[in-house]
C-alpha cells in the first residue's frame, strides 16, 4: 500500500463511491416506488439528478488534474 496517494486517486475513489451510492439510492427508490410511496420516490430521484449533475462536473475536473505534470 503506497504511503501517499496523489489528490486525483483520492478524488477518483470518492468520484467512484459517489456512483456505488448512487446506484443503491436508485435501487431502494425503485422498492419505495414499488410499495406505493410516489411521492418520497420523487423526492429521492430528484436528489439523484443532482448527484448527476454533478459526477459529470467531477469526472471532467479528474480528467484536468490527470493531464496536469
Amino acid at each position: 500500500m503506497p504511503k501517499e496517494y496523489s489528490l486525483s486517486d483520492v478524488l477518483e475513489r470518492m468520484h467512484q463511491n459517489q456512483l456505488a451510492l448512487e446506484a443503491a439510492l436508485m435501487e431502494l427508490t425503485l422498492h419505495v416506488e414499488a410499495h406505493g410511496h410516489v411521492h418520497v420516490g420523487n423526492n429521492v430521484r430528484g436528489a439523484l439528478e443532482t448527484i448527476g449533475e454533478n459526477a459529470g462536473h467531477i469526472k471532467q475536473g479528474l480528467a484536468r488534474l490527470k493531464k496536469l505534470p
